[in-house]
């Protein structure tokens, strides 16, 4: 079996967590990203994943955003602050150096509108994790940058590309930032492995069945360096939470890799 990685907006993790505990038994990711916890650190459910074999670092705040990294071994390395005014004025990011890979945990702001100084926020956000990236690491470093990212990075992206371009999620300025992200250095996994597959991963609740109808938006991604797109082995959107009663909005992206061909281990 290979080395799992996924991430889940769980839309607050308590709310979600009898989800959680029937699909992480199934799935059994090695590390497993969360984002929109909404909740203080004090108040996440340490003991249900601890009981799963799972260590948790977590960074949250009361009610809103929020994020955690779950992993079965002990991390080599965290990073709960980024020493950056712009990405750490919320809870929205964490990293994790585990088996020798580099995770880094986001959930992007949302934006509300485009015309919002809550989107001029998000297009500093993107640019300061880039900036944090390029920094700290090289295209040649194991590295997953995964999350909400909250860009829909193409046409087979969302259900409606000629609608909705422009509205935020599918706005030019955004997809050029995580242009500027991808040319760096990163793959879009899911993208790299399904290039002509529309699959989505956040379907709004605002929207009259949106599920049922797949009218959705590819907003989660799995993000890595070439060392680590080549190892992988599958990567793969699980729509089954998104089809619960009581769903998150989202629904979790997944990757396999084979981790002993980057590492050198037996």
């Amino acid at each position: 079996m290979g080395w799992k990685a996924a991430t889940f907006n769980v839309n607050g993790v308590r709310a979600r967590l009898d989800h959680l505990q029937e699909w992480i038994p199934q799935q059994q990711p090695d590390v497993l990203c969360l984002q929109e916890t909404k909740c203080q650190d004090a108040a996440f459910p340490h003991k249900v994943f601890e009981d799963l074999g799972y260590r948790c670092l977590v960074k949250g705040e009361k009610a809103y955003n929020g994020v955690a990294v779950l992993t079965r071994d002990i991390p080599e390395s965290a990073i709960t602050a980024a020493d950056d005014p712009v990405l750490d004025k919320e809870a929205r990011f964490l990293a994790v150096k585990v088996r020798g890979v580099w995770v880094v945990n986001t959930y992007v702001p949302q934006g509300k509108s485009p015309d919002d100084p809550a989107f001029r926020f998000k297009l500093d956000f993107l640019d300061r994790t880039l900036r944090w990236i390029r920094d700290c690491f090289s295209p040649k470093t194991p590295l997953i940058w995964t999350g909400d990212i909250n860009v829909a990075p193409g046409p087979m992206d969302v259900f409606d590309p000629e609608r909705l371009d422009g509205e935020v999620g599918f706005h030019p300025e955004e997809r050029a930032k995580l242009d500027e992200v991808l040319a760096w250095g990163l793959v879009d996994l899911f993208r790299r492995l399904h290039p002509d597959e529309k699959q989505f991963t956040f379907w709004d609740y605002r929207l009259p069945k949106s599920f049922e109808r797949n009218l959705g938006w590819r907003l989660d991604h799995l993000l890595v360096t070439e060392p680590v797109a080549e190892v992988c082995e599958e990567c793969f959107v699980d729509t089954s939470l998104r089809a619960k009663p009581k769903p998150s909005d989202h629904t979790p992206v997944v990757a396999v890799f084979a981790l002993s061909r980057l590492t050198g281990e037996a």
